[in-house]
Order: C-alpha cells, then structure tokens, then sequence
C-alpha cells in the first residue's frame, strides 16, 4: 500500500464529488451562535407575557440553519 495514497484520502473535506465552503460552513455557524443567544430573553419576555414577534421566526432560522450545517457536515 502507497503511504502517499493513505495520506491524500485522509482529509474529508476532499471527498470526491463533495466540496466543502468552509467559509460559508463557519458564517453559517456564526450566524445560528448568534442568533441562538437571543432566544434565552425572548423566552423571558414570554413567561413576562410578552410574545416577542420574531421569536418564531428566529426559531425556524435556528432549525434552518442547524438542518444546513448537518447536512454539510455529516460525511
């Protein structure tokens, strides 16, 4: 067995017919981080009685976002 053929297949972002935007894998991640830290006070504002409008919206993002980044990430 060739060691330089074990190291080149080594790397799973270089999966043949499979390329990975680590660039848009690390906004994406950045973006559900940040938009998961608002929901902690939404939910406060709800026990409070307070609905906050966007706080469905920024769930489904969540879910969105999360669904997107599995898919990318799982080999």
């Amino acid at each position: 067995m060739d060691p330089e053929a074990k190291s080149q297949n080594s790397d799973p972002s270089e999966a043949p017919g499979r390329r990975l935007d680590l660039q848009q894998i690390q906004k994406e991640a950045d973006d559900l981080a940040r938009t998961a830290q608002t929901i902690p006070s939404d939910v406060a504002n709800v026990k409070k009685g307070m609905l906050p409008k966007d706080v469905i919206e920024k769930l489904r993002q969540i879910e969105k976002l999360s669904k997107r980044l599995r898919t990318e990430l799982n080999p």
